[in-house]
């Protein structure tokens, strides 16, 4: 059993919240797993249902719809439930959506695997509703920033580790070298869904004090005679299309990183293709070695590294920086990052991608906070509606996948170029729209 010898999850009571803590960590894990899959998925329906990059992009419109719909239904159930119900019920609906891909490999169509993807979305979503907070009160309340910080990087371990479980499967060839994915990729999904049953059993049977707290953010409400309304507050509306847009173009580069890996990168050196890496590459249809589909989903493994690696610094930074003015150069130093992507530089272009993830990584969590900023007894209604603007994530990837269709994918840069710039623009712009002084000790980890 873990030790807690630190004070670090000591209960009012004298005891330890450090086995509930450990448990609850082991979601963040499992959605990281689960989100991780998913941005390695759609180069296999394009090769196997033959879809253009637009109509594969329905992949992430159906993941992200299960956590528009889901998202105060969530807040609401979960409030009437307990943490303990509310995790319980994330889990039965995971594990719903896992088990319904082997019906799905045998219709074979479409909207079967939506389907699946849609209904573990939404079973998330009751997940990261109810777990984030929760870790904030498993414990002393100065450290709770600690204990979130924790957790997220099982989350971050998670994100790591799906792609290479999606291209395991997703990509499987047999001796012959023909795919198999079609007939393997019901495996890992139908995994998770027996690993989560287990999970809801122990915490069934687990005590979960369902712990009160205060307000979180103990902001003061607004002055006398001011409006009530949170979108007369223009700090908060421009969050809202700025999360609108981040979560666009994040979800535009994590599921066409496949595509852009496999038909942007360079030649690859025949004196790469051996040991480890000899399955990562093959010829192209022009007979010149390139990077293979299952390579390329290995390699979304590094970019979720760079992505954990930017979050760790990131919080370092928001210690000691004010958090607008590091939203702001980050969105610009990722403009920049898109326009050497589309000049299409070869390997400095790859390279540009990768770092693309470093300076993405703080702007969930940055945006959220810089939105909530000063409403008082509004916030958590106000976060509802910053949680909902992932939306972004089910609609514009469609369009950086048309772009790609009849241009290229160097050329589909062009929109999450444009997504970075509007959150450079807030970042820059939140000091005159909050009319406030600004945020220093911003923790990044507390995000989606």
């Amino acid at each position: 059993m873990p030790q807690d010898n630190s004070g670090l999850f000591k209960s009012k009571a004298g005891g330890s919240h450090v086995v509930t803590f450990a448990l609850v960590s082991s979601l963040f894990l499992l959605w990281g797993v689960c989100n991780g899959m998913i941005d390695v998925m759609d180069k296999h329906f394009q090769q196997v249902l033959h879809l253009s990059l637009a109509r594969s992009a329905w992949v992430q419109f159906a993941h992200y719809l299960g956590y528009f719909l889901m998202a105060l239904p969530a807040g609401w159930l979960a409030t009437r439930l307990g943490y303990k119900g509310g995790i319980i019920a994330g889990l039965l609906m995971v594990a719903l959506g896992g088990f319904w891909f082997v019906p799905a490999t045998h219709i074979a169509q479409f909207w079967a695997y939506l389907v699946g993807v849609c209904v573990i979305a939404a079973g998330l979503t009751f997940l990261e509703t109810v777990a984030n907070p929760y870790t904030t009160v498993l414990g002393p309340p100065q450290f709770a920033a600690t204990r979130i910080n924790l957790a997220q990087s099982c989350n971050g371990v998670g994100w790591i580790l799906g792609p290479i479980l999606g291209g395991m499967f997703f990509y499987s060839k047999d001796a012959a070298g023909v795919s198999t994915g079609s007939q393997t990729l019901w495996i890992p999904y139908f995994s998770i869904g027996l690993v989560v049953i287990v999970l809801a059993v122990i915490f069934y049977f687990s005590e979960l004090p369902d712990i009160k707290t205060e307000d979180d953010y103990h902001l003061d409400d607004a002055p006398a005679g001011a409006s009530r309304s949170i979108w007369s507050h223009p700090h908060f509306t421009m969050a809202v299309a700025a999360q609108f847009f981040y979560v666009a173009a994040q979800a535009g580069i994590f599921s066409f990183f496949i595509n852009y890996m496999t038909a942007e990168a360079p030649p690859i050196p025949p004196s790469w293709n051996t040991g480890m890496m000899a399955g990562w590459f093959e010829p192209n249809r022009l007979g010149v070695l390139a990077i293979s589909d299952k390579g390329a989903s290995f390699l979304a493994s590094l970019g979720f590294a760079c992505f954990l690696a930017g979050r760790v610094s990131g919080a370092a930074l928001l210690r000691k920086f004010a958090a607008h003015k590091v939203l702001g150069l980050y969105g610009i130093l990722n403009v920049a990052m898109c326009l050497l992507v589309i000049l299409k530089l070869g390997w400095p272009s790859v390279v540009c991608v990768f770092l693309s993830y470093f300076f993405m990584s703080i702007m969930f969590p940055t945006i959220f906070a810089l939105g909530i900023h000063g409403l008082g007894a509004r916030a958590k209604k106000a976060s509802a509606y910053i949680v909902m603007a992932i939306m972004g994530g089910a609609i514009l990837p469609k369009l950086m996948g048309a772009v790609g269709d009849n241009y290229g994918m160097s050329r589909s840069f062009i929109v999450p170029l444009g997504c970075f710039g509007f959150v450079a623009y807030y970042g820059y712009s939140w000091r005159r729209l909050s009319r406030s002084e600004g945020i220093v000790g911003l923790d990044a980890n507390r995000s989606h």
